[in-house]
């Protein structure tokens, strides 16, 4: 019996972060009530479970930042911009599904909380940045850490209007890694072939339709 009310407690408690997840998405500001109605359960379960709905949320944005550096753990490609393109079409890949609660991870009050989670990926943009620099393929007008920090808001931006105007997971998984690419000193035709040499390692890469190369 204490071994069933065991399995149940870990049921209701994944039912509650998967309810999250889901009302989250539509509206970041959902109630416990909300949150709770969409699990199944009463207000009074989710206290059971997490103190508060900062609690919640900060399980639910660990959990995230976690997928996430998981998505990106194993990219690695010798010319930096195809390493860029990768990272950025896996991180879209990994948020595409919870963009609203991703808005949060990057740039909400908690960020700093899940900040180790997401350093991983820092790590590799970073070193992708560095090494095109150092190679002369991206800008020099600034420090590879000041230009990768620029590519880290470029694709938070990216985000923002993915997310306000509704743009289809395929063309914003494309722009971010198109952006993020132009912010970093290529043409918008260099970028395209840098996002087709990544398709090429990974097929899941977006790639252009637009047989001139724009995007399309």
């Amino acid at each position: 019996m204490t071994r069933s009310l065991r399995r149940d407690a870990v049921a209701n408690r994944q039912a509650l972060l998967d309810a999250a997840g889901r009302v989250l998405r539509v509206s970041p500001q959902a109630s416990i009530d909300a949150i709770a109605a969409e699990a199944g359960l009463t207000r009074r379960a989710v206290y059971g479970h997490f103190s508060s709905r900062d609690e919640l949320l900060r399980e639910l944005l660990d959990r995230g930042a976690t997928q996430i550096a998981g998505a990106v753990a194993d990219i690695r490609h010798d010319d930096p911009s195809v390493h860029v393109a990768l990272l950025g079409s896996a991180v879209w890949r990994a948020i595409a599904h919870v963009k609203l609660v991703a808005q949060a991870l990057v740039s909400g009050p908690l960020e700093r909380e899940v900040g180790a989670a997401l350093a991983p990926i820092r790590r590799s943009l970073r070193d992708a940045v560095a090494r095109g620099c150092a190679a002369g393929a991206f800008r020099q007008d600034a420090a590879p850490e000041v230009i990768a920090r620029l590519v880290e808001d470029s694709a938070l931006a990216v985000l923002d209007a993915a997310v306000a105007r509704e743009i289809p997971d395929d063309e914003a998984q494309r722009l971010v890694s198109a952006t993020a690419l132009g912010v970093a000193g290529l043409s918008w035709r260099e970028a395209q072939g840098a996002i087709a040499r990544a398709g090429e390692k990974d097929p899941d890469t977006v790639q252009s339709a637009d047989p001139n190369g724009g995007l399309a």
